[in-house]
């Protein structure tokens, strides 16, 4: 289907939601809406009073988050108008999907990709206990070694010095750098790589894999990672780095290659509960934290503007996809030049709902990019989560950006290589759609 066609679907679609819903609802579906609306903010009320209180209210609050979308449903079911309801919303998803992709085309082109040749001394560090085994299961360290890499597997009974196991490979004659494990060790070597100025190699052997998804590789097989020791092309990323204290500016920091996070997160993940009873602890600790009744309250400078204690902060290497500031998805690119960042700041029930009724946009909640994110605290030192590792860094705590510092190796065949998606605008579909004949060929797949 030409993406003119596929632009009309999405306009017959998005109108045909609503028509259904009035063609065979009438006024009380305009009623239903309205009570859907409703349920939806009732339950995002219930999820922060859960978060924020304990003992009787907490229960209530939980009874509210199940009864309330119950009740809606219920009521669709009573009115006769649960098919209808269904219906239009399947309508306006179809809109909304065929509105992308007549879009798609209009996406920027993924990291350019730099040519590499093969490494003479590869050298990898395997840690076999991400992911659940992945280095075993995928026969990581014997594929390596026979195309030719050096291969050092960490002792799960010890703990080994991942950066210094880095730097006396290079002192050997390392020419490539890489690691099958988590993100928190991935940007341990990452950063010696970048110290020496030699490539860099990404095994998807850990549990989230966030860094490898971003790069477009193989999260299902590793394996398929070491096909860039053979035919691989580069590409140069950026890294995220944090620097502690008053002196921080003349301190080398340290890397991330996913996000830093501060406040109520970061101060969850330090109690040593939490590696127990992850659930018990983030119930116990949450609404002290939320209700800033506990915790370090945080002051935020990103470049030119400025966050009055936000509960949570995520600074992030580059920023993540609009419509996933959370970072539970992907980064559209690596390469951009700016770090991600995201502040919380909900104060009640009323905000909580809005961020949802708005589809995650709304007074509690602030992205933007910046070159570089000042936290401060009137506190000596502040808990923070780099890449997943729980740390305490001296205040004030800086992080900055480094431009096209990485040079990552990654196979040129690779399953997820990403494009930056274009953002659903309506205007541009209409455009799209009403464009005919040869105005179509000549500039249609070009809409502005």
């Amino acid at each position: 289907m030409s993406r003119r066609w596929t632009a009309r679907l999405a306009l017959v679609a998005g109108l045909a939601a609503p028509v259904v819903l009035l063609v065979f609802g009438g006024l009380a579906s305009l009623v239903l809406m309205g009570v859907g609306w409703a349920g939806l903010a009732l339950t995002a009320a219930g999820v922060w009073w859960m978060l924020t209180h304990t003992g009787w209210i907490r229960a209530l609050a939980v009874l509210l988050v199940v009864v309330a979308p119950l009740a809606v449903l219920l009521l669709y079911a009573t009115a006769g108008l649960l098919w209808v309801v269904l219906v239009s919303l399947a309508l306006w998803a179809l809109a909304i999907a065929a509105g992308r992709a007549a879009l798609a085309e209009d996406g920027a082109p993924g990291m350019p990709e730099h040519p590499a040749g093969r490494a003479e001394r590869p050298y990898l560090i395997m840690n076999p206990r991400s992911g659940g085994g992945k280095v075993e299961k995928f026969g990581l360290a014997e594929r390596a070694r026979a195309l030719g890499a050096e291969v050092f597997v960490l002792d799960p009974e010890r703990h080994d010095d991942v950066a210094g196991l880095a730097r006396r490979a290079v002192a050997d004659g390392a020419d490539l750098l890489g690691v099958a494990g988590g993100d928190g060790t991935q940007a341990l070597v990452a950063a010696v790589a970048v110290e020496h100025d030699i490539p860099f190699l990404v095994i998807s052997a850990g549990t989230r894999n966030h860094f490898a998804m971003d790069l477009g590789l193989d999260r299902q097989d590793p394996s398929r990672c070491l096909d860039a020791l053979t035919d691989g092309v580069e590409l140069h990323v950026d890294l995220g780095v944090i620097h502690e204290g008053e002196a921080a500016d003349g301190s080398p920091g340290r890397v991330f290659v996913n996000s830093a996070s501060f406040g109520v997160y970061a101060e969850v993940v330090q109690s040593p509960a939490y590696r127990d009873d992850k659930a018990r602890t983030i119930l116990e600790m949450l609404p002290s934290l939320l209700a800033r009744t506990g915790g370090t309250r945080l002051g935020v400078r990103a470049d030119a503007t400025v966050l009055d204690g936000p509960q949570a902060v995520l600074v992030s290497n580059n920023p993540y996809q609009r419509g996933d500031s959370a970072g539970l998805g992907r980064r559209e690119r690596l390469d951009s030049g700016a770090l991600g960042v995201l502040g919380v700041d909900v104060a009640n029930a009323a905000e909580a709902a809005e961020l949802l009724l708005h589809g995650g946009q709304g007074r509690g909640l602030t992205t933007l990019t910046a070159r570089e994110v000042v936290v401060d605290a009137q506190a000596p030192a502040i808990p923070v989560g780099v890449d997943g590792e729980a740390l305490v860094l001296s205040t004030p705590v800086r992080c900055r950006i480094a431009s096209g510092a990485l040079r990552v190796r990654v196979p040129r065949d690779r399953p997820g290589v990403p494009r930056t998606k274009t953002p659903m605008d309506w205007r541009r579909v209409r455009r799209l759609a009403l464009t005919v004949g040869r105005a179509a060929r000549g500039r249609g797949d070009g809409v502005a």
